[in-house]
C-alpha cells in the first residue's frame, strides 16, 4: 500500500518557524515532523511515499532526495495551495489501488493500524480516525455524524453549529473512488476544495466509510504552541522516566 504525504502548505500560523522552511520540516523533539510521519507510515508497510509538494519544496526533496530509510519517496508538486482535496489530486497518477493518506502537519501516537487493517478487510471504500472534541472545538475542523455500526453518514467542514463532537483527524485509508470525488468538489466559502466535501459525495453514492476511533492522541501542528505541546508530550514518553515506567 502506497501512502500519500500532503506538504505543500506554506504555514503561515506556523510563523517565524516556518519563514525559511516548509512546516513538514519544522522540528518536534529533534527530528522533522516529516520524519516522523515517514517513520510511522514505513512502520504500517507504506511500499513507496508519494509526497505533495509545494511551499519552499526545495527543502524536503533535498533533505529526504529520493528514499526515506529505503522507501521510495516520488514528489509531486501543488502549484497553488487549493486545499486538501485539490492536494490530493496531485497524487492521482501515482496511485493506483488502495492507499493511505496522512497530513504532513500531524503527530499521532495512535492506533494508526486499526485504520490500515480496517482497509484491507474490503467492507469499506475508505477509513480513518476521529476523535471526540468539546463542542466550542468542534467548528474547526471537519465534524462526522455516525450510525449505529460506526459507519460514517456525514462530514461537514468547519460548521458553524455542529451536528456532532466526533471530528477527523489526519490519517486515512482510501480506495482510488476518493479521485473522482475530489474532481467533483467545488470550492467551500473559504475558496478552498475540502476533503470532507468528497467524502460526503463517496457516502451519498453509496459508499461505506469507517470511523475508528483514537485510542492515543495527535496534535495538528498549526501553531508554534502547538509545535511545543507535541515536544512536551513526546519527551514525556521517551524520557527514561517513563520508559522505566511502563
Amino acid at each position: 500500500m502506497r501512502a500519500v504525504v500532503l506538504a505543500a502548505g506554506e504555514g503561515t500560523r506556523l510563523r517565524p518557524l516556518t519563514e525559511e522552511k516548509p512546516k513538514g520540516m519544522v522540528e518536534v523533539a529533534g527530528k522533522p515532523i516529516l520524519t516522523r510521519c515517514f517513520e510511522q507510515l514505513a512502520a504500517l508497510g507504506a511500499e513507496e511515499f508519494v509526497v505533495v509538494v509545494g511551499y519552499r519544496k526545495g527543502g524536503i526533496i533535498d533533505h529526504y532526495g529520493d528514499a526515506f530509510e529505503g522507501t521510495p519517496i516520488t514528489y509531486t508538486h501543488q502549484r497553488e495551495q487549493k486545499g486538501l482535496a485539490h492536494a490530493l489530486l496531485c497524487a492521482e497518477d501515482h496511485v493506483e489501488d488502495d492507499f493511505m493518506l496522512m497530513l504532513g502537519d500531524n503527530v499521532f501516537r495512535a492506533n494508526l493500524a486499526d485504520v490500515v487493517r480496517r482497509q484491507r478487510e474490503d467492507r469499506a471504500d475508505a477509513a480513518f480516525l476521529v476523535e471526540e472534541v468539546p463542542y466550542e472545538e468542534a467548528g474547526r475542523y471537519g465534524v462526522c455524524v455516525t450510525n449505529d455500526y460506526g459507519e460514517i453518514t456525514e462530514v461537514v467542514e468547519k460548521p458553524d453549529e455542529p451536528p456532532s463532537t466526533l471530528v477527523m483527524t489526519g490519517f486515512y485509508t482510501f480506495s482510488p473512488a476518493i479521485f473522482p470525488a475530489c474532481r467533483l468538489v467545488q470550492p467551500s466559502t473559504r475558496g478552498e476544495y475540502e476533503i470532507s466535501e468528497a467524502i460526503d459525495l463517496l457516502i451519498r453514492s453509496g459508499r461505506t466509510i469507517d470511523a475508528i476511533p483514537i485510542d492515543g492522541w495527535r496534535i495538528d501542528v498549526g501553531y508554534p504552541e502547538d509545535r511545543d505541546e507535541a515536544e512536551r508530550r513526546l519527551r514525556e514518553e521517551e524520557s527514561p522516566e517513563s520508559t522505566a515506567t511502563d
